[in-house]
């Protein structure tokens, strides 16, 4: 199975650590075909989301669901099989492990060499400096390097919907607008995007809805044009009821 058409939903959903829930009631939507972000600030709640989803921290209540299919209780290997990939925090390449063996690993569930050929060849087509670094290992290339890296390890798995966790952390500006514009490309080829967030600007730019995540719930939501202008999302995100000072 795959996720193509399929409404990934998320209703109600409560998930902590010890006592403490860190997401409380927490229901969106993410629709086929779209780039739908979450926005919050540090320890706001949006990586325990993204486990949530893909069942490394299971909700303690809610219902997380891909179409038809329930996929709360799930184990992760087999959500992944749905075609639900994943671009961690912090890139997490294996760094003693090749360019070519990162993006390798990622096919985990793939048997067939002419598949995983033609996956290769679309990693290094986006990113052209990985083929030419394909032999190098992962862990002495650059920040930026690492997170093409990280971006084509998330590509190998064939998703129709990918997870991206904080893209952003870490990269240069320019790095930063360079990866966002690979993100919308792979879009406009097909594939669903969840994008978690803080970088409000850049996001909203490439987003078509988003929701906006404090304190562990859900505080407001709508298209990229309606956040811009919610002063509940400004209250949120920056502690005011006005405009972002900075970028």
């Amino acid at each position: 199975m795959t996720a193509a058409g399929e409404t990934l939903v998320i209703e109600h959903v409560f998930t902590g650590y010890d006592r403490a829930d860190v997401l409380q009631d927490v229901s969106l939507r993410i629709e086929p075909g779209s780039i739908t972000c979450l926005l919050g600030s540090n320890g706001s709640g949006k990586t325990t989301l993204i486990r949530s989803i893909l069942g490394l921290t299971p909700p303690r209540r809610g219902r997380i669901a891909l179409g038809e299919t329930d996929l709360t209780r799930l184990p992760t290997h087999r959500i992944v099989r749905h075609g639900i990939g994943c671009i961690p925090e912090g890139r997490r390449v294996f760094p003693r492990l090749s360019v070519l063996e990162n993006l390798v690993v990622a096919a985990h569930d793939e048997r067939r060499p002419e598949a995983i050929a033609r996956r290769l060849d679309r990693v290094f087509a986006t990113f052209p400096q990985l083929a030419e670094r394909r032999s190098q290992l992962a862990g002495t290339l650059s920040g930026g390097e690492q997170a093409m890296v990280s971006i084509g390890r998330g590509l190998m798995s064939a998703p129709r919907l990918l997870l991206v966790d904080e893209p952003s952390l870490g990269l240069s500006p320019r790095l930063v607008q360079e990866t966002f514009a690979v993100l919308k490309r792979i879009h406009e080829e097909g594939v669903t995007i969840f994008l978690v967030e803080q970088n409000v600007h850049q996001t909203l730019d490439i987003a078509h809805r988003g929701y906006v995540l404090a304190n562990g719930r859900v505080v407001t939501s709508g298209t990229a044009a309606e956040l811009r202008a919610d002063p509940q999302m400004h209250a949120a995100y920056f502690g005011t009821g006005g405009t972002e000072t900075r970028r």
